[in-house]
């Protein structure tokens, strides 16, 4: 039977990023530092041939995929862009900056708006939220390349690949506030047709 390949991948350090600043669908661009993550990056997936790549509609995430595919000499690569892999919606606090709302409003509760499962910011997304429609459009869209044994990249935000992880190791609610993905870091994944994680680790 089949057996894919699928990378997930955080983008490289947005000005936002930098900043400390809420970000969520905010469309800032990346760093010099993001972008030699992106290169970083690029050179930790010599080895693989992509059939397809994903990624949002914000051009950070944009941004990190064309890099990684310039470096490998793969712009032959099919392409996608859908809002459904994009960050997490912060709502209201978009632009603020993280420190300075949590002195404000208190570190408890920027921290529950920050790192729980299901409290949604004021006009926001909760993480369940995020994880309802990036599953949604993974299952629908991105699964059936891996199953049939494709090799696939998906760039992406902290939030976004934080749902999908969820879903991918099967991590519950409760231990997602000690769920962190870093910039710049490629998780592979190999999974058979059936759907099972054969190895799961960082490069």
């Amino acid at each position: 039977m089949a057996s894919g390949t699928l990378v997930l991948l955080r983008h490289g350090e947005s000005v936002w990023n930098l900043e400390n600043r809420f970000t969520g669908w905010t469309d800032v661009p990346l760093t010099a530092k993001g972008r030699a993550e992106a290169r970083a990056a690029a050179e930790k997936l010599a080895g693989f041939r992509f059939d397809y790549a994903f990624s949002s509609a914000l051009v950070r995430a944009q941004e990190t995929l064309e890099i990684i595919l310039d470096v490998l000499g793969q712009r032959d690569v099919t392409v996608v862009y859908n809002e459904a892999l994009n960050e997490r919606h912060y709502g209201l606090l978009q632009g603020l900056n993280k420190a300075k709302t949590a002195e404000k409003l208190g570190l408890e509760i920027v921290t529950l708006w920050r790192r729980s499962y299901q409290f949604r910011p004021p006009r926001g997304e909760s993480l369940a939220d995020t994880r309802q429609r990036v599953v949604a459009y993974y299952r629908q869209r991105i699964e059936p390349h891996v199953l049939a044994g494709a090799t696939v990249l998906v760039v992406a935000h902290a939030n976004s690949l934080r749902a999908l992880v969820m879903e991918l190791d099967d991590i519950k609610p409760e231990a997602v506030p000690a769920l962190r993905i870093p910039t710049g870091v490629p998780r592979l994944y190999r999974i058979d047709g059936d759907g099972r994680v054969d190895e799961c680790r960082y490069l």
